[in-house]
Parts: structure tokens; C-alpha cells; sequence
């Protein structure tokens, strides 16, 4: 018997001890974040499936895997012989669980999970489908703890300053911006979940989660004091005494659903139900009202101020200069040395590193040759790692994180000729990336008013893409942060509208199944365009910086006003860069962004 198997069996025997007829346990922590530290990679230490996205559901005869089809194959692969089986999810981030759960538990059955990790919505989602057949929910069902003798510790790095001089506001400043918001919501108390929103408004960073600069901690801002859930030790003294001259009280992080139990009846408590745990949720006294909602940092940071607009350009330029050396690099080893998957995304680590104020990858970076360009979601790893050869595509999207801000991008370069149809489906996708590049529209616009430009030239040729076209991204924070979000709710919230200063991914795709994939990935910023007699428009700025690979480029799929974009860009492109640039990167650069 396998390892999943073995610990599949331990779950199961715990189940039938404490009466429970089904478990659900997702991929997330307390914060339910994208990324989560090793102690709560549950899911993976459970099953061997180490994607990002999945939720597990294990009965009595039944062991499940709920993911969407970005991870189809490496599931199927990772959970072969372990006891799971993979169930595809039709729509991503639908939790379709829920619906088999209500219509496989037996009348007057027990669903349990850890309340912890569950949120909100996702229990009022259970509680409404399992009301007909009498299914009770066990909130407090840590099955985990007991058999994961080996699990790793809770994360405790040590929080450091961002400074004002990148943050371009002060904590006080933000705390108060905050309170602003709370009064003109007539709310008394609002809890924090997110780390980044706290990351946000203290102006500090931490080292808690891989890729994001964040601290484990939850806090609750009222009208005079901010409460900062923490474990103390994991704050230096000089934080500390600048958090006292704050007002910012620290607690126990353990301390968070004991203090939200104390709240005095007849206030108000603002939270956002996609990021609260059922646990901290039911701990709210009771004669508290609850407000639902997107969090007000949140709202705010998303829209950038001049400083943060400052540095992010800064910033594009220094990750533009790192991926012009690696492509350069790239160009010249393939053939004549052993190059793969995993000592490409490395070899980049390096440039990026060189850089400064660069704090590492903003996440797993997808360094994907041929069929693995296919998988939108595709991570090298020892078993998959493949070498790259004279003919084929190299689709390499990737980020860093610098104290100036957090990048994202995605190219595509070929090696040998490319075919016809690899042409044709490259500029599909790039007409995508340009249209959306190019909108100009009202502000009061949401994001999925405006994908359809991003999908226009695909669908006109009978394809698609299956994940949304663009997620906000922070600064020094998440790759992936809301709320705005261009396509759809699973990376933020659709009523959002688009607002000068939010930074926003450009991502449109076509992915060909066993073959390749192709997706060029720029950020794009809002900014505002002319007012009208009919109102403000906006537009966005391109602020990605690198050279796309004009030998994927089919010229006739393009009109006159495509060329001209491709050609000024890529003008922006080298003058930008080749500054600092060595000679002989500069004539290749040249090449590479000569006019169509």
C-alpha cells in the first residue's frame, strides 16, 4: 500500500470514530490565500497532488479530487495508484462538490470539515444545499492533525519595514483612509484577513508565504486603535514601538476569534466572506451585525498612487533589462549546451537577482517547452523536466518581486521555423493582448464589459481559452490581488469597476492540446484618457517591458493599426533598455524590435 493510500486509510478510520459520513478539505490556510505554507498543504501531504487549486472529499467508499482543467493532466498523473480519484471540475473555482455531497450523504449524515480553512460563503453554500436531506455540518473536524505526525511548523519569519519612500504613504495615513471609509459606512469594527491588506496598511513585509512578502497575522482596525493578531516574536522592537506611537495594539494571533467573541453588541463588523473562515465568522458575538463585503484596503490599494506609479515603471525596466539578458542568453546555449525546463527558470532567477531592490520570483515560474506550453498552469519538476531543442515553441511566463513593485509576464519564442498554424494561433492570441492593450472606455466600465476584445479575433476562428483574461496584481504583494479583475470572479470581484491607478494583467491564450500554447502577458495600467461631454474615459498603459518574437507574427492577420502598436512598442521596448545594455545585447535587441 502506498503512502496516499495508507494515509487514506488513517482519515477514513477517524471519520467512522467521530460519526462523520463525508470530509471536505480544500487547499487553503487560515487566510485562504492563493499561496499557503507548507503547514497547511494538506491537500498535497494527503494525495500527492501538488497543484494549486483543489478540494478533496473522502466518504466511506469514496476519495475525490475536485480541480479545474488547468491541472487535468497533472493530476491524473500525480494521483495514478494513490486511492483519489480526479474529478473535473466544468467550471473552474465552481465548488460542484457541494451538489454530489447533498445527493451522496445519506439523510441526516454528517459533513465535516476544519473551520479554519473553510470559508463563509462555502459553508453557507453547504448549509443551503444540505438543508433538504437533513445533512448536518461538523464545523470543527481537524482530522489532519493527529495523523500528520511529521507536518511542519507554522511559518515564523520576522516582519521588516517597506518603506514610505516605495509605499508613497505612511501607515497612519493609510489607517486613516481606512477609518474614512469605515464612518461613511457607518462600521464600527472591520476585521482583516487577508495578509496583504495588512501587509498594505502597516507598511510592512514579511516572509511567511512563498512569492508573497507577507506575515501570518489577522487584524480588527476600529475608530482608535488598530488590533494586530501576531505571534510577538515574529516582530523586531523597532516595529514594535513604531506600531505603539500608531495606536496598533498586538495580540496573540491565536487570540483573533476569542477578541471577535467580545465585540459589544449593537455594533457593526465589516468582512469579506471569500477570505473569513467559517471559524472566526461563527466566533462574532452575536449581538453584533455583520456587513459583507469586499475589504476597504483592498479597494484601496488596488489603485496605485504617483509614487507606487513611479516605481513600477522603474521596476519594469530593471525586470525588462533581466529578461533581455536571459532571451539573449537563451538564444545563444540552446543547442550548444544541455539547457532544460528547470535550469531555464533558474538561469532567469539569476538575472532577475542581479537586479537591484529584486526580492526573488513573484511566483512559480512556467518555463514550458511544446506540449507543456499546453498546460496554462504547468510547473517544471524533476520527473517532467524536458531539454529544449533546435525546433520547437518555449513558452516562459514568469515574475518578480522588487520593493518597488511585482511583475508578471509571459512570452512565447520559437526555435527553427514555426508552422503556419503555430503562426496563425500566436496572432490570434497576440491581436487578444493588443485589443484589450488599446480599449479605451468609460469609467464606471467592470473588466468583463471589456473582455470580449480580448477574445474577438479567437472566437472569430472558432477558439477559446478557458481561464480569465487579466487579475490585479499589488505592489510588492500578490501577483494575483483583486479586487478589479478582467473576465472573472475567481480572481476578483465583478462588480468592481475599472479605476485610474489599478494595475491589471493582459493575458489572452490559445492552448493546442499534446502540441503547444500560446500566451503574450503584459501589465497594463490604468490611466485616464479625455473627458467628454459624455464622461471620463480611460485607457490603459502598457507597462511590460520585452521584445515579442516577430517570427511568430503572421503580418497578414494584422491590420495597419496593430503594426503600428507592435512597432512602437517594441520602439518603447529597446529605448527604455538599451541603456543599460552591453554592446552586443543592444545590436541583438535592435534585431528583435525592428519595425514590422
Amino acid at each position: 500500500m502506498n503512502t496516499s493510500k495508507k494515509r487514506l486509510a488513517a482519515l477514513r478510520k477517524e471519520m467512522k470514530a467521530r460519526s462523520i459520513d463525508a470530509c471536505v478539505i480544500p487547499a487553503t490556510d487560515p487566510h485562504l490565500g492563493e499561496y499557503v505554507p507548507t503547514h497547511w498543504k494538506i491537500v498535497s501531504w494527503l494525495t500527492g497532488f501538488t497543484g494549486s487549486a483543489a478540494t478533496v472529499v473522502v466518504t466511506r467508499s469514496f476519495a475525490g479530487v475536485w480541480t479545474d482543467s488547468r491541472y487535468f493532466i497533472q493530476a491524473g498523473e500525480e494521483l495514478s495508484g494513490s486511492g483519489f480519484e480526479l474529478v473535473k471540475l466544468k467550471i473552474p473555482h465552481t465548488p460542484e462538490y457541494i451538489e454530489w455531497l447533498a445527493g451522496s450523504v445519506r439523510k441526516g449524515g454528517t459533513v465535516g470539515f476544519d473551520g479554519r480553512v473553510v470559508s463563509i460563503g462555502l459553508f453557507k453554500q453547504m448549509h443551503k444545499a444540505f438543508g433538504q436531506n437533513r445533512i448536518k455540518i461538523d464545523t470543527g473536524s481537524d482530522l489532519i492533525s493527529e495523523l500528520w505526525n511529521d507536518r511542519p511548523a507554522m511559518p515564523s519569519s520576522v516582519a521588516f519595514e517597506h518603506p514610505v519612500a516605495y509605499a508613497g504613504l505612511t501607515r497612519e495615513v493609510k489607517i486613516g483612509s481606512v477609518r474614512k471609509k469605515m464612518e461613511e459606512m457607518s462600521v464600527d469594527f472591520h476585521l482583516l484577513t487577508s495578509q496583504d491588506d495588512i501587509m498594505w496598511m502597516l507598511n510592512i513585509r514579511g516572509g511567511d508565504v512563498a512569492y508573497c512578502p507577507l506575515l501570518t497575522c489577522f487584524a480588527i482596525v476600529s475608530a482608535d486603535q488598530v488590533l494586530l493578531f501576531v505571534n510577538e516574536e515574529q516582530v523586531p522592537a523597532n516595529i514594535m514601538r513604531m506600531f505603539d506611537r500608531s495606536g496598533i495594539v498586538m495580540l496573540p494571533y491565536d487570540a483573533t476569534a476569542g477578541v471577535l467573541s467580545g465585540l459589544p453588541s449593537g455594533n457593526t463588523l465589516l468582512l469579506n466572506p471569500s477570505t473569513v473562515s467559517t471559524g472566526l465568522y461563527m466566533a462574532v458575538s452575536e449581538g453584533v451585525e455583520i456587513i459583507e463585503d469586499v475589504s476597504i484596503p483592498a479597494r484601496l490599494k488596488a489603485i496605485k498612487n504617483s509614487t507606487e506609479r513611479s516605481h513600477i515603471r522603474e521596476t519594469m525596466i530593471k525586470d525588462g533589462v533581466a529578461l533581455t539578458r536571459f532571451f539573449h542568453w537563451l538564444e545563444g546555449t540552446v543547442g550548444r549546451e544541455r539547457v532544460t525546463e528547470m535550469s531555464a527558470a533558474a538561469r532567469l532567477l539569476e538575472f532577475r537577482m542581479e537586479q537591484e531592490g529584486c526580492r526573488g520570483e513573484s511566483f512559480a515560474t512556467i518555463a514550458a517547452w511544446n506540449e507543456h506550453a499546453a498546460l496554462p498552469h504547468y510547473s517544471p519538476s524533476v520527473e517532467r523536466d524536458t531539454e529544449l531543442g533546435p525546433n520547437g515553441i518555449f513558452l516562459l511566463d514568469s515574475g518578480g518581486q522588487y520593493t518597488g513593485g511585482t511583475t508578471d509576464v509571459t512570452r512565447c519564442v520559437v526555435f527553427g521555423n514555426p508552422t503556419a498554424r503555430q503562426r496563425m494561433d500566436f496572432t490570434l492570441a497576440l491581436k487578444g493582448t493588443m485589443a484589450l492593450a488599446r480599449a479605451k472606455f468609460p469609467l464606471g466600465t467592470r473588466g468583463y464589459q471589456i473582455e470580449v476584445l480580448a477574445r474577438k479575433a479567437l472566437w472569430e476562428h472558432g477558439l477559446n481559452y478557458g481561464h480569465g483574461t487579466g487579475h490585479g496584481v499589488g505592489f510588492y504583494l500578490n501577483v494575483h490581488e483583486g479586487p478589479q479583475t478582467i473576465g472573472t470572479g475567481a480572481s476578483g470581484d465583478l462588480k468592481t469597476i475599472l479605476e485610474p491607478g489599478m494595475l491589471t494583467a493582459d493575458e489572452p491564450a490559445i492552448y493546442r492540446t499534446g502540441e503547444y500554447g500560446f500566451r503574450t502577458e503584459n501589465l497594463i495600467l490604468c490611466v485616464e484618457d479625455e473627458l467628454t461631454g459624455f464622461g471620463q474615459f480611460l485607457k490603459f498603459e502598457t507597462v511590460t517591458l520585452c521584445y515579442i518574437d516577430r517570427r511568430l507574427i503572421e503580418k497578414s492577420l494584422l491590420d495597419m493599426a496593430e503594426i503600428e502598436w507592435i512597432d512602437k512598442y517594441h520602439h518603447r521596448v529597446y529605448e527604455l533598455l538599451e541603456p543599460h545594455l552591453d554592446n552586443n545585447m543592444k545590436q541583438w535587441l535592435n534585431q528583435k524590435t525592428a519595425p514590422l
